[in-house]
């Protein structure tokens, strides 16, 4: 940090000139400021002291750390598109899917394109109900700060169901019933083709 610089007597003068024509703006208060005393110290307490702090060391391990509620919760919740009476015949099972794709051990680059392809040639040939199985993916757990969910598949594809171009093919999405595959497929719903 450098010094501060002595002024000249020259530039004193011309200091002191310049002060000496300038007006308060507050004519009634002191010219100098009174000394504030420095705050008295308070005693620590023991709830002010920080203690030593590790990032997820009071996680719950059997509490998943997910501000979303899990796929099928959000898919069972979402507001029905289609006729009631098939939507719950469709939900308890009694409904026969008229096509199937199996998406087991491709990773997202491959199953993305085998969706896209499989849900757009299903509507094209007045298919209806289609059923999508993703598996339920495998419990692992690499000890990353941030968990990673299980069935990278079974999360992505209700995303990509509800994105262009497959949006606007699709009538409904819901997890499948348990002969059909439970929490490891979906029901697709599809539209009539125009």
């Amino acid at each position: 940090m450098r010094k501060p610089r002595h002024l000249s007597p020259e530039e004193r003068d011309l200091w002191d000139s310049v002060a000496g024509r300038m007006k308060p703006l507050d004519p009634k208060r002191p010219k100098t400021p009174e000394p504030v005393a420095p705050p008295k110290k308070a005693a620590l307490r023991e709830r002010d002291i920080i203690q030593d702090f590790m990032v997820g060391a009071q996680a719950d391990p059997k509490r998943p750390n997910d501000v979303l509620k899990p796929v099928g919760a959000r898919l069972k919740s979402a507001p029905v598109n289609m006729d009631a009476k098939n939507y719950g015949r469709m939900t308890k099972g009694k409904l026969k899917p008229e096509g199937r794709l199996d998406l087991h051990g491709m990773t997202l680059a491959e199953a993305h394109p085998e969706l896209v392809a499989f849900i757009l040639g299903a509507q094209a040939v007045g298919k209806r109900l289609v059923l999508v199985i993703t598996g339920k993916g495998k419990e692992r757990d690499e000890g990353y700060a941030i968990p990673v969910r299980n069935g990278i598949l079974r999360h992505q594809v209700p995303q990509w169901l509800a994105l262009p171009p497959m949006a606007q093919a699709i009538l409904q999405v819901t997890p499948a019933h348990l002969k059909h595959g439970g929490h490891g497929a979906y029901y697709v719903y599809l539209r009539r083709s125009r």
